[in-house]
């Protein structure tokens, strides 16, 4: 029996706080919390920058034919007929 790998165990992101958000560093933050709140956003040398989002990517249509279909009249008229 061979031994089989544990898969690769992701990275973990480091923990943000609010000392890096753009707004606190800013003056902009009205929040007192103690972890950082949904509008964290890193301060950048740049500015505020909007997050980053996913890519729309096409899929390749693979189905020459669709996977169901309403029965036509007839095979109606044959089911209930």
């Amino acid at each position: 029996m061979s031994a089989v790998a544990a898969p690769p165990r992701a990275k973990r992101s480091k923990k943000v706080t609010c000392e890096e958000c753009f707004f606190a560093r800013n003056g902009l933050c009205a929040l007192e919390l103690d972890e950082p709140c949904a509008t964290f956003r890193p301060d950048h040398p740049d500015g505020l920058r909007p997050p980053t989002q996913m890519r729309f990517v096409f899929r390749q249509e693979r189905r020459r034919q669709s996977a169901w279909a309403f029965p036509t009249a007839q095979e109606q008229a044959r089911l209930h007929g």
